[in-house]
């Protein structure tokens, strides 16, 4: 839903509501020992952390844990692509919200030129099977994918650079999500065509 469209009195009154049914169904997943995982993916400023903000803000901070992993390290390099990944899973009560995930390999390491090809490949054939595995041992996982459009882009990146509160979301890949449009989308198109499993859509 986009402020631009409604009043901020409903846009307010609509998010508590929405936010109440989340407190819910958290209360949920803690009394039956339930396991869940929401996944957000999508462009760049296309606005992961504000709805991540918005879905966590009422919700029990020792049952919920948002994890942005950094790059890999030297070491995860070389480890299976999904190991560390998986040491952030949730446990039996807990919801656990991914700021970009594993899906990073279908997107900006693809794009970027960050992986080969063939360890592309390897990820889009296994990334299924992996996630059924997960489904059938209980996580449940919401994937969420936030799109954008190009203008919209060009000037939240912009508003970045002004803004002293924002410096921390200012990257090199950032620079290049502009000149490099045409391929996420070719990739986000691939990747969500190709990914969403009956067991996890």
């Amino acid at each position: 839903m986009s402020k631009s469209l409604i009043s901020e009195d409903t846009y307010e009154a609509d998010l508590r509501l929405l936010q109440i049914e989340l407190v819910k169904l958290q209360r949920y997943i803690i009394q039956k020992g339930k396991r869940l995982l929401v996944i957000f993916e999508g462009r760049d400023a296309a606005g992961k952390d504000g709805s991540i903000k918005s879905v966590t803000e009422n919700l029990s901070p020792r049952d919920t844990k948002v994890v942005t992993l950094a790059a890999p390290s030297s070491l995860e390099e070389h480890e299976w692509y999904f190991q560390r990944y998986v040491a952030q899973l949730s446990s039996s009560g807990e919801t656990v919200l991914f700021n970009r995930s594993w899906y990073n390999r279908a997107g900006v390491e693809k794009v970027m030129g960050f992986c080969t090809d063939d360890q592309y490949k390897l990820f889009m054939a296994t990334v299924n099977d992996f996630e059924s595995l997960l489904v059938r041992s209980e996580i449940q996982i919401i994937k969420c994918y936030l799109d954008i459009s190009k203008e919209e882009q060009a000037k939240r990146l912009k508003d970045r650079e002004k803004d002293p509160l924002k410096q921390w979301k200012i990257s090199p890949i950032d620079q290049k999500a502009q000149k490099m449009w045409n391929a996420y989308s070719e990739a986000g198109d691939e990747m969500l065509k190709k990914t969403s499993s009956s067991d996890a859509p």
